[in-house]
């Protein structure tokens, strides 16, 4: 069942049909969603200035109407509101024309009228003397803040409104070249006139819509089915739970980052820090290590396991022969029988 998008009545003269509107369209395409090919993640979209190419906040974000080449007024929602016409809740019939008088170019979207409570007898009589008639009904509404052009319409055993365009919204025709509407002076000959003719009344029929179908939204629903029994299909890559050890890590990276834009050196530094995390305490022992040798040396190379790195620091602190560098050596391994 489709939900309802309006409740209000239909006014003529001083008749009032109440009435619930209902979308009379459904979305039956295929929809795609855009992914991450590597992950198959969702794709989102971010609000960027399109000059800096930086992200912009909603509370940054205005509406403005351009009135001249990137020149602009800045409305806030309070005046759009103000714009608006007030809702009232009807649909105000204007006046009747024959069916035929709204060219197809006006309509827009269709909706379904029902009748609400106790409205049953006035609906079927706007509806039957309509029909009868041979007219529908041109109306103004109001729909999510919005003014809308209608026609009322009957359509077998309901009423239906069909927003229209306003005039400003249709293109010109005299911005368009095409032949003159009499055929003979767009040189069409008797023969040809009447030969299309005939091929018109032999391919005429009846509308039956239910024998027309998007070809493209079954060949896609088919080809997703195939699919899916073959099995070739792609899941959402979940990722590995971060565990509370990295997280640490990269703590602590961001503050030996810190520590070296402050000075290098922390071998002065407090014990509950040096106690903090081993690597960080043998990155400040090197440092102190370097600025006390007599003799300069390469760094080592980086490795990934501590046993290496140890390797590496311990046969550079035997060498150099000055005893500030031996003082130096045995404050280091001083300071990591403590931290162990």
């Amino acid at each position: 069942m489709a939900r309802m998008i309006w409740k209000g009545a239909i006014s003529f003269g001083l008749v009032h049909v109440p009435v619930q509107l209902f979308p009379a369209t459904r979305t039956v395409k295929p929809s795609f969603r855009m992914l991450d090919k590597r992950s198959m993640d969702p794709i989102g979209y971010r609000q960027i200035n399109k000059r800096t190419g930086k992200e912009v906040s909603r509370d940054d974000i205005v509406r403005g109407y351009e009135y001249e080449k990137e020149r602009y007024v800045v409305l806030s929602d309070d005046e759009i509101r103000a714009a608006n016409p007030e809702s009232t809740q009807t649909v105000d019939i204007l006046t009747f024309v024959e069916q035929d008088a709204v060219s197809f170019l006006y309509l827009d979207t269709p909706y379904y009228l029902v009748p609400d409570r106790k409205g049953e007898k006035v609906y079927a009589l706007l509806r039957d003397a309509l029909k009868d008639s041979g007219k529908i009904g041109i109306a103004l509404v109001v729909m999510r803040d919005r003014q809308h052009l209608g026609a009322l319409i009957p359509v077998g055993p309901l009423l239906a409104l069909d927003t229209l365009r306003w005039q400003e919204e249709l293109r010109p025709l005299d911005e368009l070249t095409v032949p003159a509407e009499d055929a003979k002076r767009a040189g069409v000959t008797a023969r040809e006139f009447a030969m299309a003719k005939k091929l018109i009344d032999d391919m005429s029929g009846k509308w039956t819509p239910d024998e027309y179908h998007d070809t493209f939204r079954d060949d896609i629903l088919e080809l997703v089915e195939r699919k899916v029994r073959e099995g070739k299909i792609e899941e959402i890559e979940e990722r590995p739970a971060q565990t509370g050890r990295a997280a640490s890590n990269v703590v602590d990276l961001t503050e030996l980052l810190k520590r070296s834009l402050r000075g290098g050196s922390r071998a002065a530094g407090s014990r509950d820090e040096a106690d903090a995390d081993d690597s960080a305490d043998e990155d400040a022992d090197d440092s102190t290590s370097k600025k006390t040798r007599s003799g300069a040396r390469k760094p080592a190379a980086k490795s990934g396991a501590r046993a290496a790195k140890t390797a590496a620091k311990r046969p550079a602190a035997k060498r150099g022969g000055s005893g500030s560098s031996a003082h130096a050596a045995k404050k280091t391994t001083a300071r990591r029988k403590h931290a162990a």
